[in-house]
C-alpha cells in the first residue's frame, strides 16, 4: 500500500508540473499575440549615433535641447506600428507614429524638443489600439 501512494504523489506532481508548464506556454503565446513583439530596451538619452542611443540618463538639464527615446523590439511577429507619447506632468505633448517591420530585432527612435520644460516626463509606447505595452520616465532640472 505504501509504495502504490508514493507512486500515486509522484504521478499527481508530475501532472502538476505539466500542468503549470501548459498554462506558462499559453500564457506567453497569449502576450505575443497581444503586443505581437517583445520590448528589449527602452531608454531615452542626448543623441542616437550608429543606429545607438548616447546620453542615456534619468535626469537632464534645463539646458538640454532635445530628448531621444530609444526603442529595440525583438521576435516581432509581423509588421505594425508603435507610437512614442511624450508626457510632461499629465498633458501628452506630443505622439509620434513609427513602424516596427517582422523579423528578429528593430531598433526605432523618437525625439522631442524640451522647451526648457523643468519638470517630470514620460514617454509611453503605444500599440496602433492604444494599449500602453512599456513606459521610461525622465526628468529634467
Amino acid at each position: 500500500m505504501k509504495r502504490q501512494n508514493v507512486l500515486r504523489f509522484i504521478l499527481i506532481l508530475i501532472v502538476s508540473v505539466l500542468w503549470v508548464f501548459a498554462f506558462q506556454a499559453f500564457g506567453q503565446e497569449k502576450s505575443k499575440e497581444a503586443g505581437g513583439f517583445t520590448i528589449a530596451r527602452l531608454v531615452v538619452g542626448t543623441g542616437v549615433e550608429k543606429s545607438e542611443l548616447v546620453g542615456t540618463a534619468e535626469t537632464f538639464p534645463a539646458s538640454t535641447e532635445k530628448v531621444y527615446c530609444f526603442l529595440e523590439a525583438t521576435n516581432i511577429a509581423k509588421d505594425t506600428e508603435v507610437s512614442f507619447v511624450w508626457i510632461y506632468g499629465q498633458k501628452e505633448m506630443l505622439k509620434t507614429t513609427l513602424p516596427l517591420k517582422m523579423g528578429a530585432k528593430w531598433r526605432s527612435y523618437a525625439n522631442k524638443n524640451l522647451r526648457e520644460l523643468k519638470g517630470e516626463w514620460k514617454v509611453e509606447i503605444r500599440s496602433p489600439d492604444g494599449k500602453v505595452l512599456k513606459d521610461v520616465k525622465f526628468k529634467v532640472e
